[in-house]
């Protein structure tokens, strides 16, 4: 289940802000279509009670031979009128509060002197008891002359009222029917149908909620991202600060606390990089006094007899001065003062393949891609290839160099015929001062500086240096960096 959700953090904001607006969208359709539907039930009422009020007094006050004319007249097939000489057989109203209280009260009111008698459907095209006991027929089925195609048939049965914005509308109705009495004793029966509720989600409000949700989901998005860029931003800088100390500085920007942390993180990097050149200071200071020493010796040295003593006393020396050398490069890291430029790597891994061949190492060329153009810093590439060259002929006894490419890294790899190193030993011999006792001789230099310095020089690219056995024998050192 974890995999389908979002893993990055504008993803997971993006996503619980979106899932907040969608369920306050579906909770505010839910309020519009009960406030909806207690709105079309008062609309409802009103206009059928009006119109009750109105032909009551109109038929009321007309001439009695006018009467049967005026009712007949005044219905039609949504609005049934009737006259009777007697009391229809209506049920009365129900308790207070009830749709046919409230009507038949705001009748009353208008007509304060006349009778009048109303029910309602307490459900949608239910029945009701006739106050008797027995139950009476739905009240929206039409009575009297003409009753075919009357009220409540259905929704096409509505005549001119379904025609229009209404036609095909999913409407709920509830029969209405009433009875008021006029003069000489005479009574109005009207029947109708009242509407309960209409279509809660209509397409417009559909079209409505879909523009809605689309703007806010693209405004939510563009929020989101803008508040979310810096984070990686942070991110990409503080790679860069692993594989150059000397990156550029984190531009601030963003909210506040973005913008603490970028100053956070700048004053980070200037403490690192002093740091670092306080180490390197050191270290070139320890190496001057420690050389003004050596050479002192040196002297003393070369000034007494010829001896086989001396020799050793002398050789001794050079491998402090080496070791010293050796230190004090790597301490410095001089990769990360070199300029990058464009080279085309496959010409520079022959030519130091050629010049080692030259030099009468065994050093040969299986595979190269030619044109394979990187942006670098070459003399550190140089060195670096050039120190995984020179431990694979010195351990390795032969050394074989190939260049691939990928879609974005490139791979340089040398591999030798030695006997390998352990697989618990390959994490540890990239370690500055790593030596392995058992497959590498003291005998041959070195001081265990060789593949931490080109492991350096790999990740200061934004690459890596990966040491592998061969399934054959022999080691395989595989340098990666983009190109």
């Amino acid at each position: 289940m974890r995999r389908f959700l979002p893993q990055t953090l504008f993803g997971q904001t993006l996503a619980v802000l979106l899932l907040g607006i969608g369920l306050a969208l579906l909770a505010g359709n839910w309020i519009y279509a009960s406030a909806r539907r207690d709105a079309v039930r008062a609309v409802g009422a009103l206009a059928a009670a009006e119109r009750i009020i109105n032909l009551s007094r109109l038929v009321g006050e007309a001439p009695v031979e006018w009467r049967q004319r005026l009712a007949e007249g005044a219905g039609d097939t949504m609005f049934r009128v009737a006259l009777s000489e007697h009391q229809p057989p209506i049920a009365r109203e129900d308790q207070d509060g009830e749709p046919s209280s409230v009507i038949a009260d705001y009748i009353r009111q208008a007509l304060p002197n006349r009778t009048v008698v109303i029910a309602v459907a307490s459900e949608p095209g239910g029945q009701r008891s006739d106050g008797l006991g027995h139950r009476a027929g739905p009240l929206h089925r039409p009575w009297g002359p003409g009753a075919a195609g009357g009220i409540g048939t259905g929704a096409k049965g509505h005549g001119a009222m379904m025609r229009g914005p209404l036609a095909g509308a999913a409407m709920s109705w509830r029969g209405l029917d009433a009875a008021v009495e006029i003069a000489d004793g005479q009574w109005l029966r009207f029947t109708t149908s009242l509407p309960d509720t209409g279509p809660t989600i209509s397409s417009r409000l559909w079209l409505a909620l879909a523009v809605m949700a689309g703007m806010i989901a693209v405004l939510t998005a563009w929020s989101v991202r803008r508040m979310t860029a810096p984070l990686g931003l942070l991110a990409e800088a503080a790679q860069r600060l692993g594989h150059n100390v000397e990156a550029p500085p984190l531009v601030a920007s963003g909210t506040v606390e973005m913008r603490h942390a970028a100053t956070a993180f700048n004053d980070m990097q200037g403490r690192l990089r002093r740091l670092i050149d306080n180490r390197t200071l050191m270290l070139a200071a320890i190496s001057h006094d420690l050389r003004t020493q050596l050479m002192l010796l040196r002297l003393r040295a070369e000034a007494g007899d010829a001896s086989e003593d001396r020799e050793r006393m002398l050789k001794t020396i050079a491998e402090m001065e080496g070791m010293l050398s050796a230190t004090l490069s790597f301490a410095r890291d001089d990769a990360k003062g070199e300029v990058r430029r464009r080279v085309d790597v496959s010409a520079l891994v022959t030519s130091i393949v050629d010049d080692m061949a030259d030099a009468g190492l065994p050093v040969a060329m299986a595979e190269v891609s030619t044109g394979v153009i990187a942006d670098c810093k070459p003399a550190a590439l140089r060195r670096a290839v050039t120190n995984l060259i020179d431990n694979a002929v010195k351990y390795g006894n032969r050394a074989t160099v190939s260049l691939s490419t990928g879609a974005s890294m490139l791979d340089v790899i040398i591999d030798d015929e030695g006997p390998g190193i352990p697989k618990d030993q390959i994490a540890h011999v990239i370690q500055p001062f790593s030596r392995l006792e058992n497959s590498r001789s003291r005998d041959t230099g070195g001081i265990g500086l060789g593949l931490a310095i080109s492991t350096s020089i790999a990740e200061a690219h934004g690459g890596s240096l990966l040491l592998a056995n061969r399934p054959e024998g022999g080691l395989r050192a595989k340098l990666t960096i983009p190109h």
